[in-house]
């Protein structure tokens, strides 16, 4: 009996150090590279550009945030508000705005019961009514760092560049839910960053976005995934975006700051719609992205086991202990390249409860429909 439980011990005891191996690969090969990275400061002609944001009863965030997106420091840009069916003040937000900025253009969408239909739908108006072949994309409650956001995103787009990929935080606020959210947001930021560094781009935020309208019809626009609710972002990326066509930029003063939930049901609900894109990844970016969290659930497990049984104890201890510091580290490194302040404490318990969180929120979406044509 004895021997038998040194066996399943010793068998725990290499999936620990497995997945801890697992675990510092992805620290060190992605995510450091964020901190890292050094963008290529090329001057490239000054290129037309048109910034596209979809607004839904949004008219207290276009007065609030629009002026610093109308504001930018560069020479030749359009802005297109697609307003999609707001029942708010939206129209005449917009109207006052119009007769300020001269580069401001509106589409509206009006209701139709006949007719519903996704943000995409909004985004595809949007990029039709663009004059431009360079297109950059935020939304309604986002708000650009400085008044060179634009000139710097665009600053990538030579005869290789089809996607820019930027960062898209949210605001600061009191409370351990806008601390998660921020976090989050962080730490996909990380893999999406890190992996496009790498040569893996796998998704972009439709906060903070660039890419080539001649790219957007070439390939179809959204083709097979116009059924779905979201993915007017990640899932164009992850079909277009290779090694070769993609930028990241995410230097400070590019960007964009979002309005966070207050409510933990919404943000569940926001999460929940994301998360239905993952099984249209491909193939790789999938098994990429659930090896992390999967050997991370694995890791304090094991961990766990094996304390309690204070199985080769100081090894173990050893090894949690290398882990800990190097997720400190590049968190830390990384955290201040976001600009991201404030969460470095609270990281170490999100760490151990995102991929439960995330895992019942991808379970649940299997069950129930989440949320149809509700794309905010």
């Amino acid at each position: 009996m004895v021997d038998y439980n040194y066996s399943i011990l010793i068998a725990v005891f290499s999936i620990f150090a497995s997945v801890a191996a697992i675990q510092l690969f992805y620290y060190l090969f992605f995510y450091l590279a964020v901190n890292g990275f050094k963008p290529n400061d090329k001057k490239t002609k000054v290129q037309p550009v048109s910034v596209i944001i979809c607004a839904r009863d949004e008219a207290q965030n276009l007065e609030k945030f629009l002026p610093a997106v109308l504001g930018q420091d560069y020479p030749d840009y359009e802005v297109i508000v697609v307003n999609d069916c707001s029942e708010d003040d939206s129209y005449e937000i917009l109207g006052k705005f119009q007769g300020q900025y001269p580069h401001l253009k509106v589409s509206s969408i009006y209701k139709d019961p006949k007719f519903s239909h996704s943000k995409k739908f909004a985004q595809f108006i949007g990029i039709k009514a663009a004059k431009n072949e360079i297109l950059l994309f935020t939304d309604a409650d986002c708000k650009p760092e400085s008044d060179k956001w634009l000139e710097v995103m665009s600053s990538h787009f030579d005869e290789k560049t089809a996607f820019v990929l930027g960062y898209g935080g949210y605001n600061m606020e009191k409370g351990l839910l806008n601390k998660y959210i921020r976090y989050d947001s962080m730490f996909i930021a990380m893999q999406y960053l890190g992996m496009a560094i790498r040569g893996i781009p796998y998704m972009g935020v439709g906060r903070n976005m660039a890419y080539r309208r001649s790219v957007f019809f070439s390939s179809g626009g959204y083709g097979t995934f116009n059924h779905l609710v979201s993915g007017d972002d990640d899932l164009f990326v992850n079909t277009n975006a290779t090694r070769s066509n993609t930028c990241v930029e995410f230097r400070p003063g590019t960007h964009t700051r979002s309005v966070p939930y207050f409510r933990f049901n919404e943000w569940i609900r926001q999460k929940k719609r994301h998360l239905t894109t993952a099984p249209y990844y491909t193939f790789r970016d999938k098994l990429l992205l659930i090896t992390e969290p999967v050997a991370r659930v694995l890791f304090y497990s094991t961990f766990i086991i094996l304390l309690s049984f204070t199985f080769l104890w100081p090894y173990v201890l050893a090894i949690f202990g290398l882990r800990l510091i190097t997720q400190i580290i590049v968190f830390s490194l990384v955290r201040k390249k976001l600009n991201e302040p404030g969460i470095l404490a609270y990281s170490l318990f999100f760490d151990i409860v995102s991929p439960v969180i995330n895992g019942i929120i991808y379970l649940n979406n299997f069950r129930k429909s989440s949320g149809q044509n509700r794309w905010k």
